[in-house]
């Protein structure tokens, strides 16, 4: 329905941002790797995919092409949702899956939350081959604002982690200080 939206940023957090259109505000769901290139922006163009639920459409935005087309390769695997593809590409940029899934490797799947053996196993059989490889990916910008630990907490609730959960996880963290919001959404996720 929406191939993409470019506009004003108005609101922008490690999962989630608004954005305004010609007057019409936009919630979009986001993963790290987004939110590490449009963090310094105030305005972009972000490529949509558009979820129809009984209860919600929910719209989700990718920085790039790439990224969403390997989101909507990750929805047409059995057992793998949405809130589970985008808890994968704020883990895992769409490089390290690739290599992930080339190199049959289950155990950096299985270090992403909520992905076990079997549901590892089943991304690697659907995706080997289908998964481009990465063009001239550029390093995330470093966050400049005094409560990454608090952005990072946000950011693990809004992708279904409990609080309680979340906090003692960012709390396993060592340097944690020194870390950007990404890189400590990151390891907080592969620490749960």
């Amino acid at each position: 329905m929406f191939a993409y939206l470019e506009g004003n940023l108005t609101y922008k957090s490690p999962s989630v941002l608004n954005m305004d259109v010609h007057g019409v505000g936009y919630e979009l769901q986001i993963t790290l790797q987004t939110y590490a290139v449009i963090q310094p922006m105030i305005k972009c163009r972000l490529y949509t995919h558009l979820q129809v639920r009984e209860d919600a459409w929910v719209l989700y935005g990718f920085a790039d092409e790439e990224e969403r087309a390997t989101f909507r390769q990750l929805l047409n695997i059995s057992g793998v949702g949405a809130a589970t593809a985008r808890i994968i590409l704020s883990s895992l940029n769409t490089g390290e899956l690739e290599r992930a899934v080339s190199g049959e490797d289950n155990k950096t799947l299985e270090r992403v939350k909520g992905i076990g053996g079997k549901t590892a196993q089943r991304i690697i059989l659907e995706l080997k081959g289908k998964l481009q490889k990465p063009k001239n990916t550029s390093g995330s910008a470093p966050v400049v604002h005094n409560t990454m630990q608090e952005d990072a907490l946000i950011a693990l609730v809004n992708l279904g982690i409990n609080r309680g959960v979340a906090e003692s996880a960012i709390k396993k963290i060592d340097n944690a200080s020194s870390l950007t919001v990404e890189e400590l959404i990151k390891q907080a996720l592969r620490a749960l």
